[in-house]
């Protein structure tokens, strides 16, 4: 046996062999460069909501669901009413209006609980349990209570890589790292499909996807991935999501407002 399979049984450096060939894999390499391209994007899902809520006239009414630390987005909001929901399991303080989880605000709603039954929303930003069918609920029960030309905003529709778009949060020994998207995307892609609703995705901040029951922001298109493929969407990210840029997706807006 010769000297090399010897020593890699000695586990301090089988872990360095090991670790050395993950760090210097390509596809290691190229998703940490689309990891790191994401992160510089100027855009923000503040701007893009702010933006949306600047086109009114009158007073505002805006939901956030999935908040973790307001700091990072909620408290930034300038909306005449703003409303929260997060059950806190992301962050400990939560201070928020209502510290339980989506489902049971909108049901609650509905019930006449909290707020009233009868509440619409300009802006309902949505960017809490980032699983498909979570979020496909969330969309579905934001669309019934948004005002006829609001919006339903989304964060995380746009996964750089397979590992952005990972199920699982917890598991962070990725060339992701700790950052995560989950399949958002397969629930925004589910509704651009869908041609009662009109939609796009600003290719920025991970993806910020917006819904709109008047807005001409781009029409419905047939689905070509029935089976959510992430190779699909990464092959045709700009068909399946509309992806467009800030200042196109204002000029979208304009032109439905003019």
């Amino acid at each position: 046996m010769n000297i090399k399979s010897q020593l890699v049984k000695i586990e301090a450096i089988n872990y360095f062999v090991k670790g050395k060939k993950v760090y210097t894999d390509p596809h290691y390499i190229e998703v940490q460069k689309k990891d790191q391209a994401e992160k510089a994007t100027r855009t923000k899902r503040t701007d893009v909501i702010n933006y949306l809520l600047s086109l009114k006239q009158e007073q505002t009414c805006y939901l956030e669901i999935g908040v973790r630390n307001p700091a990072d987005n909620f408290n930034h909001i300038e909306a005449t009413q703003k409303y929260s929901v997060d059950p806190g399991l992301a962050f400990k303080l939560n201070p928020v209006d209502f510290k339980m989880t989506s489902d049971a605000f909108f049901d609650k709603l509905a019930k006449n609980e909290v707020l009233s039954k009868d509440t619409k929303f300009d802006v309902i930003f949505i960017d809490g349990l980032h699983l498909a069918e979570q979020v496909d609920k969330d969309i579905i029960n934001a669309l019934n209570y948004l005002k006829e030309d609001g919006f339903v905003v989304l964060h995380d529709c746009n996964p750089p890589s397979e590992w952005h778009a990972r199920e699982a949060h917890s598991y962070k020994h990725t060339p992701a790292g700790p950052q995560w998207n989950g399949t958002t995307w397969k629930a925004f892609f589910k509704w651009r499909c869908n041609p009662s609703v009109n939609s796009c995705c600003i290719n920025s901040d991970w993806g910020v996807g917006v819904v709109s029951k008047k807005a001409a922001l781009g029409k419905s298109i047939p689905q070509t991935n029935p089976f959510f493929e992430f190779y699909l969407l990464d092959q045709h990210r700009k068909e399946h999501l509309n992806l467009v840029d800030f200042e196109m997706f204002k000029q979208l807006v304009k032109a439905t407002n003019s």
